[in-house]
């Protein structure tokens, strides 16, 4: 697919301070508390994988541990001495983990929490201060982080275009738009309201018809995100079509947001008839605005709060 050129009517956003994001969470630490609970959390870390070990817990006849998904890995011998497991449970560290209370792994990133050794396996997969997924769409990128760390990797690295304002005009290009295949591209990242939003189109099949899809995600958790709304127009040759919808977290994938069709989604021959007379070329212009849902104290609904 060949490169979109983009006419921006916004002004660029100021790039943020470097000494504001010397934190990089590519990867979480293990959490060690001090005291005598040091060495229980370390005798339940299992020895292959180094995750928690959770009932079954398993040992070998001299007592090494491991959990029961790395016993089938280690083909049933010890990973210690070499000896054949078994089916020996130790229910005595199993036991031991049920009195223990533990911080979540992610206190150093902000939460508070502390729970009982087996609630708090469930709570690090749902926990709001658990590091996000970069959000760059088309690619495999393995970077997690806060975000503004993922901002900053997300300007620096995949050089994406930033931009400040809640409005944005964005113009898409194609000079053979009977070629479709799979594509995507994140043409930006808008900061609004003190918060991050990216912007996603792309062209694939949507059963045997070749459509474009316009989304918006939010850099953030899934509750906040419910605090926004975005609207996107495309048209053309006195013809329009407008989505408006609320933007999905980047807890979710762009995958995950395309293959719900949670976006606006134009089909390639009206995208055709929108490019002009000839529909030997492909120019697309898909505008926008994002606005934040405010609660009105006195009725209680939402009223939109609109940037300037």
């Amino acid at each position: 697919m060949e490169a979109s050129s983009i006419d921006s009517s916004i002004s660029s956003l100021t790039m943020m301070d470097e000494d504001e994001h010397t934190h990089q969470f590519s990867s979480i630490s293990k959490l060690h508390s001090n005291g005598p609970t040091t060495s229980v959390h370390e005798l339940l870390e299992c020895p292959v994988c180094t995750n928690s070990m959770y009932p079954p817990i398993h040992q070998c006849h001299n007592g090494h541990t491991l959990c029961s998904t790395c016993k089938t890995r280690v083909h049933n011998r010890c990973p210690t001495c070499r000896q054949e497991l078994g089916d020996i449970r130790c229910l005595a560290l199993e036991k031991i983990a049920e009195s223990l209370e533990l911080p979540c792994r992610y206190n150093l990133l902000g939460c508070p929490e502390i729970f009982p050794y087996y609630s708090k396996l469930k709570h690090e997969g749902i926990c709001n201060f658990r590091p996000y997924n970069c959000p760059y769409a088309g690619s495999d990128c393995s970077v997690v982080g806060d975000i503004p760390y993922l901002v900053t990797h997300l300007r620096d690295d995949h050089r994406v275009d930033m931009h400040s304002g809640c409005t944005f005009n964005h113009r898409y290009v194609k000079s053979n738009p009977m070629e479709v295949e799979n594509a995507t591209w994140m043409l930006t990242v808008f900061h609004c309201f003190g918060q991050y939003f990216c912007l996603h189109f792309e062209a694939f099949q949507l059963g045997m018809a070749p459509v474009y899809m316009a989304f918006l995600r939010f850099m953030g958790d899934e509750k906040e995100a419910r605090n926004y709304s975005y609207s996107l127009e495309v048209g053309g040759n006195g013809r329009k079509l407008i989505w408006e919808g609320s933007p999905r977290s980047i807890r979710d994938s762009h995958k995950k947001v395309r293959d719900s069709h949670d976006g606006l989604i134009v089909c390639r021959n009206m995208a055709l008839f929108f490019s002009g007379v000839d529909r030997k070329e492909l120019k697309l212009r898909v505008t926008g605005r994002i606005w934040k849902e405010q609660q009105n104290p006195e009725g209680g609904v939402c009223i939109p709060n609109l940037c300037t």
